[in-house]
């Protein structure tokens, strides 16, 4: 009986709120990185998509579903989303036509009302891999410049819209020139030049450069940290913008792709922002937000869930367990946990009986095994049955750290 009542003080003492050791209290807050060593990051992201883009060439898909880039809703929760990752904004794939213009508009909207930031990367070369005419580059800088620079959303550099030329090393010094010539007052145009002798080239013409390498493969790839801090040299030795680049993983083979980079459950994305921030960048460019074709994207979807908006939350100090998007029908609210200070003086209620009654428990336990005084002619002994209780057994414990 002494063992029964003890058992179930112990039983009491570890399943109480707040006084078990298995019941932690709130995790420990990430570290907030400091603003050296948290520049803006910037996702690569692109609105050519309606429905039927997603039959092609895709190995998965959004978690969302095969969504439409002019889906207001769709707009809102990919800001939502890349916000609660601490991404700071967008680098928006763009060229000027009816349905781009539309689509930007909209992001550009969404994008003001959430404080969310923008770039430009504008697509000079054509589905083909072949360049646009520097015309018709020229003259889509300068509607851009005329219809979306003065965006608040627009990410500043130096006080000027930060914009990328994609393709740049299709163009002559004399065609770069004459596209920046005209815009390079109200907008920053950095180059998308893949060496120093490529950035050399045109710097004097350009702001800077953003480098979209999304096919390393970290520590085996040579050079590929150094490659990037020889670049990031060039570049700042002109006082000018460095875009360092990023990725979690890349598999283009479905369109002509050849050596995927395997994710490795978060650590291709881990070595390939630290290589980033150790070329000391102006901007990270994350390659990719929604590039579904070279399986480069963090955007949730169906084969990764939203694991890798969790390693960016770690990357970026960004508190885990908050949801990206919350139901307007189940505002978020915070966990109710028990105050160690109560649960102690309940403890006490409960246990300071107990221990009290013990002793006379165990007296009258004893007394009743001896049984009364013997009646003359009653016959004791062995040959007496004894009534016992059946075994109790204690209730299970209700953990308030564990959910149903």
């Amino acid at each position: 009986m002494m063992r029964r009542l003890w058992a179930l003080l112990a039983a009491l003492v570890l399943c109480w709120p707040g006084l078990s050791a298995a019941s932690p209290g709130p995790p420990p807050a990430a570290p907030v990185p400091s603003d050296a060593s948290r520049p803006p990051l910037l996702a690569y992201y692109y609105q050519w998509f309606n429905p039927e883009s997603w039959q092609r060439a895709k190995t998965d898909l959004p978690l969302a579903g095969p969504y439409s880039s002019d889906d207001a809703q769709v707009i809102d929760r990919q800001i939502a989303e890349a916000k609660s990752a601490g991404i700071d904004g967008f680098l928006v794939g763009w060229k000027h036509g009816a349905v781009n213009d539309r689509r930007l508009r909209k992001l550009v909207d969404a994008a003001e009302a959430s404080g969310f930031k923008l770039g430009l990367v504008y697509q000079s070369l054509d589905f083909h891999r072949r360049p646009l005419p520097v015309a018709r580059v020229a003259a889509d800088f300068r509607y851009f410049r005329d219809h979306f620079a003065d965006s608040p959303a627009m990410l500043r550099v130096a006080g000027r819209p930060l914009t990328v030329w994609s393709g740049t090393w299709q163009y002559s010094h004399a065609d770069v020139a004459r596209v920046t010539s005209a815009v390079r007052g109200r907008l920053q145009v950095l180059a998308s030049e893949k060496n120093v002798a490529g950035y050399q080239r045109i710097a004097d013409v350009t702001d800077g450069d953003a480098y979209y390498w999304s096919s390393a493969t970290p520590g085996t790839t040579p050079g590929y940290a150094e490659k990037l801090q020889e670049m990031a040299r060039a570049v700042h030795a002109d006082h000018k913008t460095w875009v360092a680049p990023c990725a979690p993983g890349f598999d283009a083979r479905l369109v002509g792709g050849t050596q995927p980079v395997p994710r490795r459950d978060g650590a291709t994305l881990r070595a390939e922002y630290a290589a980033a921030l150790g070329s000391s960048p102006d901007v990270i460019g994350l390659i990719s937000w929604n590039e579904y074709s070279e399986n480069t994207h963090v955007e949730p979807s169906r084969d990764h869930g939203d694991f890798f908006l969790g390693v960016l939350r770690g990357l970026r100090g960004v508190p885990a367990g908050v949801p990206a998007v919350q139901s307007p029908s189940s505002p978020a609210r915070p966990v109710a946990r028990p105050d160690p200070s109560r649960s102690y003086w309940a403890f006490v209620g409960v246990a300071a009986p107990m221990l009290l009654i013990t002793p006379l428990a165990v007296r009258r336990l004893r007394a009743a095994r001896r049984g009364p005084a013997p009646v003359a002619g009653e016959r004791t002994g062995p040959g007496r049955a004894v009534s016992r209780s059946p075994e109790s057994t204690s209730p299970p414990c209700s953990r308030p750290d564990r959910v149903p």
